[in-house]
């Protein structure tokens, strides 16, 4: 529409106006009038040629004088002007009404209200999320509604092979074996472990026939094979069965396994136990239970495997001292305290954890000392008494009876049903407030199946014989003392166990393997807590002395004595664990059958060994 439509225009809507005030045959006659002078005016437009407003040549720009020179190029400029303001008109019309319309059948959904409510407040206060939001929507709403190849049966998506072309790929192909085949020292190991035929016992007899002396088995009182825990523990499994068939949480805990519990507790003289179906993932459950992210605990570098394992999944700031030094404890101590203070951070959940006696050698922690330690210094003790609990003190309580430290002063003591009750399991003693908290907060007790209830029953008959008859552990430690006498006098063997410790490690002294004590750190030159290994490791030949120690295994079950090596998952193990034999007293032997196997030990030591002088 040029300027001369528009005049004509506004003069056409001038005359319909004023017809209104002629009679009607004057108004027809005005009309075509105007209609005819209407039409001419297009015509002519239409046959004009077109006129360039803005040419391509520079030197027209320059004039000050230069103007369209035709008047219906400008016309055309407006007519097209106007024809995109009322399609834009028409475009945000549809927009707006498709909006309301929109609008309106959205809030006729019902929870409409609420999630316009979220997004408003969502945007409000993070604008950024409401655009990832959006295009999750769009990727949610793309995935929804594009084609999926895996039901396809055409095969288009796939590659086509010919009858030739697959006869070689399966040719060609090798299947991987379920398992790595074994090694030649892993097959000599296997074929070196001694198969027992019945129960085991004290006296187990071999599939070979012969009968020998038990030292490899952890049935330090005896309970094993006791007759009255096996009868109470048919009865239990005539009433309920084998499994629980479910986790504590869920229909898997019975009256029974809270009764153990209790004579957990009350046997140690803690508020409260909590019972794990594993002794194993005990220690390592407890541990990432009550530690996380940004807490501190400082560890003995020689704990077993199941508190390593713990650690790293608690995934906390782990700080070390040397093995079993209370000297290199404080001082950790101390440096982290002082770390503390330097940063002037805020105070997090701090935590010792090391073991009463220690899996790897056999030796015992100085309870009173630690004590004093974490009392000094605001920290938390984590005890693992896997091995002292019904192995040592009067009545088999474990470290807090034989130092006589209340087990109140222990805020977490964790121990083994398995090794002291000859049953299954592990547990936790402690406050209500520990015990409660690892209901929810425990993996091992949430996500496993809880113990059999005739097991359950069996560790509380095994506790309700140790607090009736103190002779077992009387019988235990002089049984030890015996064992010992005879292999402290053996010169090419060293024994870092405690001397009340029922678990005897007995390990090469060999000068020209030049092994020096594994605890041996100078005093005055502290080794790293940041680093699990010490700052002097001792050296030895792992492999030779494996070797050697197997030799000396084989030459006493020869002899009717069976004993171990102390076997180590080599590469898994954060520090490499000075090669041993191990071996496990019992009260269930009389003292002068403990004599003989230590003879025959002995005996087999000095002669390996001697063939290597």
């Amino acid at each position: 529409m040029d300027a001369d439509d528009l005049w004509e225009g506004r003069a056409i809507g001038a005359a319909a106006s004023a017809s209104t005030r002629l009679s009607s045959p004057s108004r027809t006659l005005r009309k075509r009038s105007l209609d005819k002078r209407a039409s001419a005016r297009t015509r002519q437009n239409r046959a004009a040629p077109p006129v360039e407003l803005f040419s391509l040549d520079p030197h027209l720009h320059c004039h000050d004088d230069y103007a369209p020179r035709d008047a219906p190029a400008t016309t055309a400029l407006t007519s097209t002007m106007n024809g995109s303001s009322q399609s834009l008109e028409l475009v945000f019309g549809f927009l707006a009404k498709s909006y309301t319309t929109l609008e309106t059948n959205f809030y006729r959904i019902p929870g409409s209200a609420v999630v316009a409510r979220y997004v408003k407040s969502s945007h409000q206060n993070d604008p950024g999320r409401t655009l990832l939001e959006i295009i999750l929507v769009i990727f949610a709403i793309r995935t929804l509604m594009q084609s999926r190849t895996r039901g396809d049966q055409s095969g288009k998506h796939f590659i086509q092979f010919d009858e030739k072309e697959i006869d070689e790929l399966v040719d060609e192909w090798v299947p991987e074996p379920l398992a790595q085949p074994l090694s030649a020292q892993e097959q000599a190991d296997l074929a070196a472990v001694p198969v027992i035929v019945g129960p085991t016992g004290p006296k187990p007899k071999l599939a070979s026939g012969k009968t020998v002396l038990n030292l490899a088995s952890y049935n330090f009182t005896g309970l094993a094979g006791n007759e009255g825990i096996k009868a109470a523990a048919v009865d239990t499994l005539r009433k309920y069965g084998l499994g629980s068939c479910g986790p504590p949480g869920f229909y898997g805990f019975q009256d029974v396994h809270l009764q153990f519990e209790k004579d957990i507790a009350d046997f140690l003289g803690t508020e409260s136990a909590i019972l794990y179906s594993q002794a194993f993932s005990t220690i390592s459950a407890v541990i990432p239970a009550f530690c996380k992210r940004g807490d501190v605990i400082v560890a003995d570098r020689g704990v077993n495997f199941a508190i390593q394992k713990g650690l790293q999944i608690s995934r906390c700031t782990v700080r070390w001292y040397d093995h079993n030094d209370m000297e290199s404890l404080a001082y950790v101590l101390e440096s982290v305290d002082k770390e503390r203070r330097k940063r002037k951070g805020p105070l997090t959940r701090r935590f010792i954890v090391t073991e009463g006696i220690f899996d790897h050698d056999g030796a015992m922690s100085d309870l009173p000392k630690l004590v004093e330690l974490k009392k000094k210094y605001k920290y938390r003790l984590i005890l693992d008494e896997s091995l002292s609990f019904g192995s040592v003190g009067r009545t088999g309580r474990g470290l807090t009876e034989l130092y006589n430290v209340p087990a109140s002063e222990i805020d977490m003591l964790v121990g083994s049903a398995a090794t002291g009750l000859s049953a299954c399991g592990g547990f936790c003693a402690g406050s209500n407030i520990v015990v409660n908290h690892q209901r929810i907060n425990g993996t091992s007790f949430v996500f496993s199946a809880s113990m059999p209830a005739l097991l359950t029953v069996a560790g509380s008959e095994g506790i309700n014989i140790l607090r009736n008859t103190p002779s077992i552990l009387t019988a235990l430690q002089e049984n030890v003392r015996a064992v010992r006498a005879i292999l402290d006098r053996v010169d090419c063997i060293t024994i870092p166990s405690h001397a009340a410790s029922p678990v005897i490690h007995l390990q090469i002294r060999w000068p020209a393997l030049q092994v020096p004590p594994l605890t041996s750190v100078p005093s005055n030159k502290p080794s790293n807590p940041l680093s699990i290994k010490p700052r002097d490791p001792p050296q030895y030949n792992i492999e030779l002395e494996e070797r050697l120690l197997q030799e000396v295994v084989d030459e006493a079950l020869a002899q009717g004595v069976m004993i171990t090596r102390a076997k180590r998952l080599r590469g898994q193990e954060l520090i490499e664990v000075h090669p041993s034999v191990k071996l496990a007293i019992t009260a269930a032997l009389s003292r002068k059958e403990c004599e003989k196997a230590a003879a025959v030990v002995k005996a087999a030591f000095v002669k390996v060994i001697g063939k290597r002088r």
